[in-house]
């Protein structure tokens, strides 16, 4: 079990407290004009890691003419997710989101605004939704491994990608786009997946050929979205989802929404909801198949929960902590985003350092989630420390912190946790898996960190078929 304490000196650091109002240390190795620019597009978990190791929980480093200041460990989260938005912001560092969810919505308005909007969603996040949520999971996963027949090999990313953009945008979109996901709409959002990377991040407005890509199909799901709500109108046919919810809802002044604010706040909810579900999910089942052992227990539990039962449901999913165990774990070790970055707009005061306004802000899950003195033997694939009586993520609220934290925690993290049980659960009871390939290296030039390709699987259908293959169809 990982000690109790969250008082620790990093490796290198002297352990002498700092002076109130100090500058921030610098990490070594920073080149003139680039700062640690080459370094960072290398390997931005390796320079990240090494300034904890060398400086402890605060540290800053520069990249061209900005620094960057990194809060790591629980008690430095702590401080940074308290903060309120008038010191820490996030709007100017997400600029780079606004041409993919649109103008007036998400990143592009005031945190208030952006509250109210995301507000319009919760309701349709109650547990009768999230109950009609399980079915869906459970029916969009038996189709697709019924499509992949009796033996084959599967490109695992792809794979994940598809199917989490058929769940999602079947529960949080409508039905008319789940029926155009194998048609234009599955190429749009693509090419608007392909507009978030880390050169987009500095220069979003860049006329590269993937963001002039990203402009077309922003535009072309704007028509397909535009044309559901028409035709809903039209006929007057009402749906439960997110889109009919944001349809009949109204700001505190009154005014609807516009259609172009309807589309951009269910892209900023299906950017959250699927991108990230689809890389922790191939996570997943990387690290599921090299541990043999831990596999089999998670399918003795799916032959538990479901041995009087031929079909999938909320209660059922949420019995299944075995297989979340290994989901949460993956979390750890693979946080599909490696950080999490605001702008400092007021000085912000930690642990005898000053911060100053102008600098960015970040944590990183990818550094934090493998603190030795949090997670026992952090390198180590190990879902066990999350259940008694290790509990290693409950010795501190920002321990694990895959999914944010504050008021920005993700509002979709229960959504995911179920999508990828429900996925993992159909597949593991209908198919044996092997890996075709090495295991993979993490994927850093893309925001949303997969891993790099090839990452294929072998798969067999298992014999004698699972519990569900009676009702897959």
């Amino acid at each position: 079990m990982a000690q109790q304490s969250h008082t620790v000196t990093a490796p290198g650091s002297t352990g002498l407290p700092p002076q109130p109002g100090n500058t921030v240390p610098e990490l070594a190795g920073g080149w003139p004009l680039i700062g640690h620019l080459p370094d960072f597009l290398k390997d931005p978990v390796s320079l990240l890691g090494r300034g904890w190791q060398e400086q402890g929980e605060l540290f800053r480093f520069r990249i061209g003419p900005r620094d960057f200041v990194l809060f790591t460990g629980p008690e430095a989260h702590d401080c940074y997710f308290r903060a309120p938005e008038d010191q820490l912001n996030a709007k100017d560092v997400y600029q780079f989101t606004v041409p993919i969810f649109g103008r007036g919505v998400a990143y592009d308005v005031t945190p208030e605004l952006m509250a109210e909007q995301l507000g319009f969603l919760y309701p349709a996040l109650r547990e009768s939704a999230m109950r009609r949520f399980a079915r869906i999971m459970f029916e969009e996963s038996a189709r697709f491994a019924d499509n992949l027949g009796e033996h084959g090999v599967v490109d695992l990313p792809n794979a994940m990608n598809e199917l989490t953009v058929k769940i999602a945008s079947r529960c949080l979109i409508g039905e008319e786009v789940r029926e155009r996901v194998d048609s234009d709409f599955a190429d749009a959002y693509h090419e608007l997946q392909n507009g978030i990377n880390t050169l987009g991040f500095f220069l979003p407005r860049l006329p590269t050929p993937a963001h002039r890509s990203r402009d077309r199909a922003r535009q072309k799901v704007a028509e397909l979205f535009s044309g559901v709500m028409a035709e809903r109108r039209r006929s007057g046919a009402g749906a439960d989802d997110f889109m009919q919810t944001l349809m009949h809802a109204r700001y505190k002044d009154g005014r609807a929404l516009s259609d172009d604010e309807i589309t951009g706040i269910l892209l900023t909810v299906l950017f959250a909801g699927q991108h990230t579900s689809a890389v922790l999910a191939t996570w997943t089942a990387l690290e599921l198949f090299r541990e043999p052992a831990y596999l089999e227990r998670i399918r003795d539990e799916i032959g538990e929960v479901y041995s009087e039962a031929d079909s999938m449901s909320l209660a059922s999913l949420k019995r299944q902590v075995v297989l979340e165990h290994a989901v949460r774990e993956c979390e750890r070790l693979h946080p599909p985003l490696i950080m999490l970055i605001r702008k400092v707009l007021k000085p912000l005061e930690y642990g005898g350092y000053t911060v100053p306004a102008g600098a960015l802000a970040m944590v990183s899950p990818a550094v934090s989630h493998r603190l030795p003195h949090i997670f026992d033997d952090p390198e180590r694939f190990n879902p066990e420390r999350f259940a008694p009586p290790a509990s290693e993520d409950k010795q501190h609220h920002y321990a694990l912190i895959g999914f944010g934290g504050g008021k920005h925690r993700c509002m979709g993290k229960n959504f995911a946790y179920l999508q990828l049980k429900a996925i993992w659960t159909v597949l593991l009871d209908r198919f044996d898996f092997q890996a075709d390939t090495a295991f993979p290296a993490p994927n850093y030039g893309s925001w949303v960190t997969g891993p790099k390709e090839p990452c294929r699987l072998r798969y067999r259908q298992r014999s004698p078929t699972g519990v569900f293959r009676r009702t897959a169809s």
